[in-house]
């Protein structure tokens, strides 16, 4: 059951219990607020989203800026967006405050 005083910086799992809790598959107006936000980033099908997630946890900074050298990881821009919202494209995606991590399906 939800509770209402629930505050997901209280949430007392591992990093990789909550790499699995936040996890699923949800529609790009789900992602949306997300994008105009600036907390969507894009993490290329090569890479595993829930290591890529980890990676994050740890803030592994290092390894972050390499995927972003290379473009596995990406904030998305507008084109990206309209892509999406025209295509109905699904996502699997997982929660790592303050962003959102997600792959197309």
């Amino acid at each position: 059951m939800f509770k209402e005083d629930f505050n997901p910086a209280d949430d007392t799992l591992s990093q990789i219990e909550k790499i699995e809790k936040y996890f699923g598959v949800v529609d790009w107006s789900c992602l949306k607020p997300h994008f105009k936000a600036g907390n969507l980033i894009y993490v290329d099908p090569s890479l595993d989203l829930k290591a890529a997630g980890l990676v994050f946890t740890k803030d592994d900074q290092v390894q972050v800026q390499k995927w972003l050298q290379c473009g596995e990881l990406v904030q998305p821009c507008e084109l990206h967006a309209e892509h999406w919202e025209k295509e109905n494209t699904r996502f699997q995606a997982t929660i790592v405050r303050p962003f959102i991590l997600a792959q197309p399906l």
